[in-house]
């Protein structure tokens, strides 16, 4: 699946017909607490930034969509799951559109406004995360 230049509504367009609402829904929900962001397809899913710092996104993957936060590991929400360890994501899957709790991701995306590091300037600082705090 080539998507290269393709937009976050042809992205949903291309997944499968369980997985296009919960990708519809998690669009929409970003989109309005995070009026803010910029987005665009980003190492091939999208994602939402400020002021060019990768925030969240989500990508489908064999066990669901997944809602990725890159600060979330920090964020002491006990339904996101850290990732590996060597960066400061945390995530969750969905398998039905049921699962999504609105007022979660919306505090979720709240807290992902305040609690940043800095993965804009990862290769400039040689690879180590500086937490970057920012104010509303």
């Amino acid at each position: 699946m080539t998507i290269s230049g393709a937009t976050i509504s042809e992205y949903i367009d291309l997944q499968a017909s369980e997985y296009k609402e919960i990708c519809e829904q998690l669009r929409d929900i970003i989109s309005n607490n995070l009026p803010r962001a910029t987005n665009k397809i980003w190492h091939a899913h999208p994602v939402w930034f400020l002021d060019g710092n990768p925030i969240v996104g989500f990508s489908v993957q064999k066990p669901g969509v997944r809602l990725m936060f890159w600060s979330g590991a920090d964020f002491d929400e006990s339904d996101l799951q850290p990732g590996s360890g060597k960066f400061k994501d945390a995530s969750i899957v969905y398998t039905d559109v049921q699962q999504i709790n609105n007022k979660d991701v919306a505090r979720w995306l709240q807290k992902s406004q305040t609690i940043q590091w800095d993965y804009k300037n990862l290769v400039k600082n040689k690879g180590l995360l500086k937490n970057k705090i920012r104010s509303n």
